[in-house]
């Protein structure tokens, strides 16, 4: 059964392709999201602001299943993201939600795993890099309490989620 609805439907698409891929899906006329965020980068002589892909390799577009092989057959597109045997699609809401939070250029930052208060972690990158502690408390993705191993005292250290991983 062919369903005519349109949805949000997550893509994967070649490395560091997203801009080109929305670019030759727009012009075949899907609707297309892809989710940037501004990143300043650092050269040698200066800086500059950049816009990069919140996902990186992820694109979403707004189509009907019966036009599944159109996206497919655009360059760029490597596949659907799958969810227990089915493609995907994404609430309207949490794209809506998306949208919302980066129009307000909040300070995003993306986290692949989740790691809660009393787990180990090690420190993976930055001035404290390899210390195992204990996360006691997040006071933002840039600002953690963790406490040291045998010291029995606890350290505010401001670095990003992005920098600790849960001890395996």
């Amino acid at each position: 059964m062919i369903d005519n609805s349109y949805k949000w439907y997550p893509i994967y698409t070649r490395s560091r392709a997203e801009k080109k891929t929305q670019e030759e899906l727009n012009r075949k006329n899907i609707e297309t999201y892809l989710p940037l965020i501004k990143v300043e980068k650092q050269w040698s002589d200066r800086k500059k602001i950049t816009e990069e892909p919140l996902l990186r390799s992820y694109l979403f577009v707004y189509i009907s299943s019966k036009e599944y092989t159109e996206v497919l057959m655009t360059y760029g597109v490597s596949r659907f993201i799958y969810f227990t045997g089915k493609i995907a699609s994404i609430p309207l809401k949490q794209i809506a939600d998306l949208k919302l939070l980066l129009a307000n250029n909040a300070d995003l930052e993306l986290v692949e795993h989740e790691i809660s208060l009393g787990e180990k972690v090690l420190i993976k990158a930055g001035p404290f890099k390899g210390i195992i502690a204990e996360l006691v408390s997040l006071k933002s993705k840039k600002s953690l309490v963790l406490r040291l191993e045998n010291l029995g005292f606890s350290i505010l250290i401001k670095t990003s989620m992005a920098h600790i991983e849960p001890l395996k």
